[in-house]
């Protein structure tokens, strides 16, 4: 598994990512927001897309965006995307290709959900893509900061603990 990881990361040319893995951005839209749009400045495409990479010994923190984002799911393990909704309600979704054990190719995630993600089987990886629309920009990416969370959502204090780096 470790060897075929090394071999995705160099092939698709997949570099470090903030929150946790590894990416490429593979399309990012010609057309743009031509006037300001809510959040969303003129200018800003209308959709992108990465590949990400996650190794089991890895994991994508708690953080989010003010787009929605879908997931899909490429190769390797399943995954587990946990998500605290801007109401507080706590989700986890299965994502992979069992479909009889409830798990699913792709899913979205809403616009300002704090989110993040963990591989389901040891010394293994999964390959996903994400696609943003609006378009991603590292202008609405946020890390979530442990104490803050806990202080707002403490009934998720083990998910939040895991997938978040002391302050």
């Amino acid at each position: 598994m470790q060897s075929r990881k090394k071999q995705l990361i160099k092939s698709l040319n997949l570099k470090p990512h903030p929150e946790g893995g590894y990416f490429s951005e593979t399309y990012r839209s010609n057309g743009t927001i031509k006037q300001k749009s809510g959040e969303f400045p003129d200018g800003r495409n209308f959709s992108t897309a990465i590949y990400f990479l996650l190794g089991s010994e890895d994991i994508s923190m708690f953080h989010r965006i003010k787009s929605d984002e879908v997931w899909h799911h490429y190769e390797g393990s399943s995954l587990t995307i946990h998500v605290i909704h801007q109401d507080g309600s706590c989700q986890k979704f299965r994502l992979g290709k069992d479909y009889e054990n409830s798990q699913q190719p792709q899913h979205v995630i809403p616009a300002g959900a704090w989110f993040g993600v963990t591989v389901d089987q040891s010394d293994s990886f999964a390959l996903c893509g994400c696609t943003v629309s609006p378009g991603f920009d590292f202008q609405d990416f946020e890390m979530a900061d442990r104490s803050s969370l806990l202080e707002k959502f403490p009934e998720h204090e083990a998910i939040i603990n895991q997938l978040t780096v002391s302050s």
